[in-house]
């Protein structure tokens, strides 16, 4: 019986030193729908844009999405792929965000300049010097020739 004690007692503490051992961090990149940067959730199926992580609705069925590690002090508690940092350092967007055509970093830092390495306007896009301060370099295709000027050479209403 003393050598089962013996056993048992070794098994624990073997146990317990696996369990304290630092784990490696799980990736968790991923591509979401529209070819934009996602985080992996634990099933390592399910891919959520990154402007869903930490806005307060579990879209992991575990809720890994939302945790207090991940969403404790952001931006910094993201990983950096998730992230995208304008040219005023103390604003930021989602990674998803970035090159999406709209101007959410205020300054256009996130769909014009070098920093965010966007490519030309797409398909479903006009290129133009809007007069809207939502849009940066160009116009959703949707809004030409609706009557309302949207770029500074009227482009839109008259040669889109």
């Amino acid at each position: 019986s003393t050598v089962a004690l013996l056993v048992l007692v070794a098994a624990l503490a073997s146990g317990l030193a696996l369990a304290l051992l630092p784990r490696a961090p799980v990736n968790r990149f991923c591509t979401a729908p529209n070819n934009k940067t996602g985080f992996l959730c634990d099933d390592r199926v399910t891919c959520v844009p990154a402007s869903w992580v930490c806005d307060r609705v579990n879209n992991c069925r575990n809720g890994e999405d939302e945790q207090e590690q991940l969403c404790g002090d952001l931006p910094h508690s993201l990983p950096g792929y998730l992230v995208f940092y304008c040219s005023n350092p103390r604003s930021w967007v989602y990674a998803d965000q970035r090159c999406n055509g709209m101007n959410e970093c205020g300054d256009c830092s996130d769909e014009t300049w070098s920093l965010a390495a966007c490519p030309p306007c797409g398909q479903e896009w006009w290129s133009c010097s809007p007069v809207h301060f939502e849009f940066c370099s160009c116009i959703p295709r949707r809004l030409c020739r609706d009557g309302v000027q949207h770029c500074l050479d009227w482009s839109d209403e008259f040669v889109c």
